[in-house]
């Protein structure tokens, strides 16, 4: 087992600056020894903030060094498969933020090349660390829900499209929407509750409505507003979506929206067994239900909620010290591309879809 391992940060934006970088910097088995972004002052940026590594612009220049054994995928949808494969292929292990890809022939192609090349190819779901998720799952596996034959989401904001005309809002660069972007967190999290179960059909429809005319969309905040372009962008992606998806264990439906006409912004998963249920309030708590000794009884355990994305990053460096693939692997990833790709293919044809092995 390796003592310390060498990575690079292919993508110096957000994700990377609060997530990955400041967890390799935290990490006594990481060093951090490239800032990879295609915007020089990014990449600059970062070696001066954090004291360390060198500024690259151009991943390829760092494909073969033999040094390096691992990279944080942290680029926009559309560079997600091609970056992961190239790395996979020149002999280093892959962290590539969520979603997996923007399609599922290109999540599949992402999952053949890691085991062909026998490469660890973990993806950024990070809700499979949290503290609160992974006691639901043990609720789960314990039977205090008894069977679970429905799970809700609800990731739901007011009027929240990010970088409104930019590559968030450009298909052919983000893959989707709201559905995409956060329904993906939503799904993967219930899936790994449940045991990671296999999807067979989907039913769903999503919506462009809110963000179409660009120039009049109204909002308070905006996140990732740097990136926005009104005047001159593309919106044609989902701000909306509903679907109905069957497992060969529970059933799971959802609604989502980036933006809606209603203020409210509700995110929360409800798991519904027939001898308890659980509701979680996404990132934070969970309430528990049932009866017991003819009494409803309402549980609101208080604990310390952990830093999940912190979590993810630092397993993910004691897996590549170890040569072990972990939790967030791409076989686990592309049940959830499945699902996306079925919900997606539905609203096209507004017809029920078969999820394919």
């Amino acid at each position: 087992m390796k003592e310390k391992i060498k990575v690079a940060v292919i993508g110096c934006g957000n994700i990377a600056n609060n997530a990955h970088i400041p967890a390799y910097m935290d990490s006594e088995n990481a060093e951090i020894k490239y800032f990879c972004d295609i915007i020089p002052e990014r990449a600059d940026a970062a070696v001066e903030k954090y004291g360390c590594g060198k500024a690259v612009y151009d991943y390829h220049e760092i494909l073969d060094d033999p040094e390096l054994d691992a990279v944080s995928v942290c680029t926009h949808n559309d560079h997600h498969s091609v970056i992961s494969i190239d790395f996979m292929r020149h002999g280093k292990d892959v962290l590539c933020e969520k979603p997996a890809a923007r399609i599922l022939s290109e999540a599949l192609e992402m999952e053949k090349v890691s085991y062909e090349t026998g490469r660890i190819l973990s993806i950024g779901v990070c809700n499979r660390y949290s503290n609160s998720v992974n006691r639901i799952k043990e609720m789960i596996a314990r039977g205090d829900l008894g069977e679970v034959f429905h799970v809700y989401a609800s990731f739901r904001a007011h009027r929240s499209i990010p970088g409104l005309g930019g590559d968030f809002t450009t298909n052919a660069s983000s893959g989707g929407g709201a559905l995409i972007d956060w329904g993906v967190h939503y799904i993967d999290l219930i899936l790994y509750c449940l045991g990671d179960p296999k999807p067979v059909t989907a039913s769903g429809e999503a919506f462009s409505k809110l963000g179409k005319n660009m120039k009049d969309y109204t909002y308070i905040s905006m996140w990732a507003e740097d990136t926005k372009d009104v005047e001159n962008g593309t919106y044609d992606v989902d701000d909306s979506v509903t679907g109905l998806v069957r497992t060969d264990n529970a059933v799971l439906s959802f609604n989502g929206a980036w933006a809606q006409n209603i203020g409210e912004n509700e995110t929360y998963i409800d798991f519904m067994g027939d001898k308890g249920g659980v509701r979680l309030q996404y990132c934070g708590h969970y309430t528990y239900y049932t009866a017991r000794d003819g009494m409803l009884i309402t549980e609101k355990p208080d604990y310390k909620l952990n830093g999940m994305h912190h979590d993810e990053v630092i397993d993910f460096v004691e897996c590549v010290r170890k040569g072990e693939r972990n939790r967030n692997d791409i076989k686990y990833a592309v049940g959830t591309s499945k699902i996306l790709q079925a919900i997606y293919d539905s609203s096209a044809s507004h017809r029920e879809v078969i999820i394919d092995d």
